[in-house]
């Protein structure tokens, strides 16, 4: 085998190597979203949780996730962030973010529902109502806020990217639970709360994996019919 034969030879197996990895991640994504989807309808099962089950600690429990949680308090729409590029029904849009102060002098960043973009600009947000009196919200528990690729670190201003909560809580000096409430009902405030399932889109992982395992499987296949199958022909002729 020449150096050149061997280059390639080389080369042929990273790439099927590095393809078959990107179908078996996209396997192992499709798997994660459908374990979850199974978590959140088992613990959607579970009583609610209260504001005191979660205590007066800083640190988050794994077993709060997916949970379903009624609090109460009073909304402080001052610091109400607008998440952009979150898309609903496919129309392009915002996730309106107001933290709930609650009894105990913490506050909840809740993602209170979608609101369509303004086409002709941007910086537009549709009107809506906020409750100004105590009020008692429902939804279920999540981690942190769903993320967007983003350059540089986290965002600032009303409109914005993504949301982080420790940095959130430097800049509104807020005593926040070291979670996110996704709330799942409301009343007539002009938000819509369809809430993607988190296996609605596990299909996409399947039809990505496919095309990862047959990019490899080409891959192989040239090589051989190429390097191998085609010397042995002439060969024999």
């Amino acid at each position: 085998m020449t150096v050149r034969e061997g280059l390639l030879l080389i080369c042929t197996l990273l790439l099927a190597a590095l393809t078959a990895s990107l179908g078996v991640w996209q396997l192992g994504r499709a798997q994660e979203k459908t374990a979850l989807q199974r978590l959140q309808q088992e613990r959607a099962r579970l009583p609610p949780l209260t504001l005191a089950e979660f205590g007066a600690g800083t640190q988050a429990s794994p077993a709060w996730w997916q949970r379903r949680a009624l609090l109460e308090g009073r909304w402080l729409p001052g610091d109400t962030v607008y998440l952009e590029n979150r898309p609903m029904d496919g129309r392009a849009g915002f996730y309106v973010v107001t933290p709930l102060l609650l009894d105990d002098g913490r506050a909840v960043l809740v993602q209170r529902g979608w609101l369509p973009r303004d086409a002709r600009d941007r910086m537009r947000i549709a009107a809506y109502a906020t409750e100004p009196a105590r009020v008692r919200v429902a939804g279920h528990i999540a981690p942190e806020f769903a993320r967007l690729y983003e350059l540089g670190g986290a965002g600032s201003g009303a409109i914005r990217q993504n949301l982080d909560l420790a940095s959130f809580a430097q800049q509104t000096h807020r005593r926040l639970l070291p979670l996110v409430l996704i709330q799942d009902e409301g009343g007539d405030d002009g938000l819509l709360r369809q809430w993607p399932r988190l296996a609605s889109d596990v299909h996409r992982n399947y039809g990505y994996a496919l095309q990862w395992f047959g990019l490899c499987a080409l891959v192989i296949g040239l090589y051989v019919w190429f390097r191998i199958v085609q010397p042995r022909r002439r060969a024999r002729r």
